[in-house]
């Protein structure tokens, strides 16, 4: 169901009922694992998570890589704002 390192292949499976009482099968929550440092990126006007995850890891779907490195911010949208300081982390698997 997730591609070669995706950081949700090692996460494990719940199932609960719905109101309707079916079966629903799903992913636990996954937490952020710590990440080593590798720079200090300033954002700039036009920068996008896959396109900065591309330029430090070569590859577009580790942005979220990105994001565990910065969990004070709450929203992706906040990791893009312009000169904000972003923490970017050495690369890892998943």
């Amino acid at each position: 169901m997730f591609f070669e390192g995706s950081r949700y292949q090692r996460v494990a499976e719940a199932a609960f009922v719905d109101g309707e009482g079916r079966t629903v099968q799903l992913k636990r929550t996954r937490e952020p694992v710590p990440t080593e440092l590798a720079l200090i990126y300033q954002v700039r006007e036009g920068d996008r998570l896959d396109a900065l995850a591309h330029r430090f890891f070569h590859d577009p779907r580790k942005w979220w890589l990105i994001a565990d490195a910065n969990p004070d911010v709450l929203t992706l949208e906040e990791l893009l704002v312009p000169g904000r300081q972003l923490r970017i982390p050495k690369d890892r698997g998943a």
